[in-house]
């Protein structure tokens, strides 16, 4: 069995599956911003703005945090530090930089809106892009497998030893299925419960990539291991307190 393909030619010209994957999975989940916004009244002026600024500052943030964890690493090779081509992105890099931009500039930009209420429509959003993009994106670099396996269901990955864990396949299944949940929860009526989607959706992610982290990627003592598994459960942890609040505040009527 041969690894997944890192990279196709298109004649004199290479392209990095793994990028390519990524532009797919942004420019569907910018589309699915828009109807979403628009499904809750909201205005799409500055979505292309918005999703262009979160996207820039998310592989920002997300390279930085890697690269800082890894320094060891790169120390010695510092041409490898832009070399995001071959993976290397922190989930969690890219939501501590992008999150409080983004919450400055839904509040300049939809001042009409609550933050939560915002949160609620563009989380599922989130969720969406994640499940997508890992199917599309780490599923395609090199070193994008987890622990050596000898399961059937182990994929061969470029600059791996051996059969791995496919795990950007089963956290686009695990981010899927998390998103069906809170896509049909809404429809069920916790759309009207502030803040509920944006808590729940915090929790289980929080949770899961802690999991992840832990049993299917990670290494015990490994510094960038150990931050994701703590980012994880901090960001459990905020999912919890925000719903606290959704379950303290009284229902009220939302936007179809």
């Amino acid at each position: 069995m041969t690894p997944v393909p890192t990279s196709f030619h298109l004649g004199p010209l290479v392209f990095h599956t793994y990028g390519f994957g990524l532009a797919i999975a942004i420019y569907v989940a910018y589309v699915y911003l828009v109807r979403r916004l628009r499904s809750r009244g909201l205005s799409t002026q500055h979505c292309g703005a918005f999703a262009g600024t979160m996207v820039v500052l998310g592989v920002i943030g997300a390279r930085i945090a890697h690269v800082a964890t890894m320094w060891s690493l790169y120390s010695a090779h510092p041409s490898q530090i832009f070399a995001v081509w071959q993976g290397g992105l922190s989930s969690f890099g890219g939501l501590a930089l992008a999150a409080p931009v983004g919450f400055v500039l839904a509040r300049k930009w939809w001042p009409e809106s609550r933050a939560v209420e915002l949160a609620d429509a563009i989380v599922p959003v989130l969720v969406a892009a994640w499940a997508m993009g890992r199917v599309l994106g780490p599923q395609f670099m090199v070193n994008g497998g987890g622990h050596v396996t000898h399961q059937w269901f182990g994929l061969r990955y470029a600059g791996q030893m051996g059969k791995r864990v496919p795990v950007p396949l089963i956290q686009g299944f695990e981010d899927g299925t998390l998103w069906a949940v809170l896509i049909w929860l809404e429809r069920r009526g916790l759309k009207k419960r502030r803040g509920a989607i944006t808590g729940i959706a915090l929790v289980v992610w929080g949770v899961v990539r802690t999991l992840d982290e832990r049993f299917l990627l990670g290494q015990q003592g490994h510094t960038g291991s150990v931050g994701v598994q703590i980012a994880g459960l901090a960001l459990a942890l905020i999912g919890l307190v925000v719903l606290v609040f959704s379950v303290k505040a009284p229902r009220e009527a939302v936007s179809n």
